[in-house]
């Protein structure tokens, strides 16, 4: 474990865990923590690869007074500490809100970037525009911001038992809150920050590749958007996991880990 200085006294928790093959780099969703990964790092190990971990800013182990909680700082952290920890090319991979964070670190790491893979990302866009139909209600930001006011706990909580279709155990759907609910208190302003990222111009320029992995059954993202950023980006893969929700790596780990190893095996 270790900790990255942003400056101003604030510092974000990261992992590194040495390997010999490519290192992948995993961005969680909006006011997760690293530890949800914790199956995929684990086969990823198996297999070789060197895997960095980074809590957000606000999230999991990382200090939660940063002024700034936007996807750009964000991913400026995620581009800091991969430059720091190593000089060999990643893939980096955000789940989520993570997908955006993902996607800009990987434009500021330019040819440090081998691949890029959005796992359920918030990329291109997570709310709809005129010119881009998929998403959600730009509004619903707005609600989300008042309900985690109203009842922070319970809203988490809630949330916590929607991201998954398939049957998961209690203890998984208690994780997942217990990460949620331990976030700070400016997470929603990354979550607002998000409703107005448009990545579509950054996709389509990046020359890495992209790997969508879509839950077909996805009730906190719309799967058009993963689908979208597949198509988009110069050089996109899909894959949809079916009857899968918003975390497939949880829901459905032979599949997602069988998609991603051989993106991982074609770069």
């Amino acid at each position: 474990m270790a900790r990255f200085d942003c400056g101003d006294g604030r510092s974000v928790y990261y992992e590194h865990h040495r390997g010999s093959c490519t290192p992948v780099v995993l961005i969680h969703g909006w006011a997760m923590s690293g530890r949800i990964w914790a199956g995929t790092v684990e086969a990823l190990k198996a297999d070789g690869h060197a895997v960095i971990v980074i809590d957000h800013r606000g999230c999991g182990q990382s200090d939660r007074d940063f002024a700034d909680m936007s996807v750009g700082a964000i991913a400026a952290d995620v581009a800091a500490i991969v430059a720091q920890e190593t000089t060999m090319p990643v893939v980096l991979n955000g789940w989520s809100l993570g997908g955006a964070v993902a996607a800009q670190a990987a434009h500021l790491l330019g040819d440090q970037a081998a691949g890029l893979v959005l796992t359920c990302g918030a990329s291109p866009r997570f709310t709809r525009t005129d010119d881009f139909p998929h998403g959600g209600d730009p509004d619903g930001l707005a609600a989300t911001a008042a309900a985690l006011a109203a009842d922070r706990a319970g809203f988490f909580h809630g949330l916590a038992q929607g991201i998954c279709v398939r049957e998961v155990s209690a203890p998984t759907i208690e994780w997942m809150w217990a990460a949620f609910i331990d976030s700070g208190p400016g997470v929603i302003d990354s979550l607002v920050d998000l409703g107005n990222v448009d990545q579509r111009d950054l996709l389509a320029q990046l020359d890495a590749p992209v790997l969508s992995i879509v839950g077909g059954a996805d009730p906190i993202l719309d799967p058009e958007v993963g689908k979208a950023a597949a198509s988009i980006a110069r050089n996109g893969t899909l894959a949809v996991i079916d009857n899968c929700g918003h975390a497939p790596f949880i829901e459905d780990a032979p599949a997602y880990l069988a998609a991603l190893r051989r993106f991982l095996a074609s770069l």
